[in-house]
């Protein structure tokens, strides 16, 4: 299987959204590297990065139902690092 390293990109502005966020990042958590999360009290947002290593359409589909939060913003950045597993 042709796996790729990626770092997903999340704004939350929305507050009530975080429980769903949490319980996505918990179904795909197989293919989380790490994360880093960065209160930004001055604008009441939280800026987010995961990094992720799995197969292309896999971090798709979890960057898109991360965007499809209400209030919150998902963008996906690729490595051109591509690894068959």
């Amino acid at each position: 299987m042709e796996t790729r390293v990626a770092v997903i990109s999340i704004i939350v502005e929305n507050n009530e959204a975080v429980e769903q966020l949490n319980a996505l990042l918990h179904e795909y958590g197989q293919i989380i590297i790490g994360r880093m999360g960065i209160p930004y009290r001055q604008r009441d947002i939280n800026i987010i990065s995961i990094a992720v290593d799995g197969p292309q359409d896999v971090i798709a589909a979890l960057s898109g139902k991360i965007g499809a939060l209400e209030g919150v913003s998902a963008k996906t950045a690729y490595s051109n690092v591509v690894s068959n597993d």
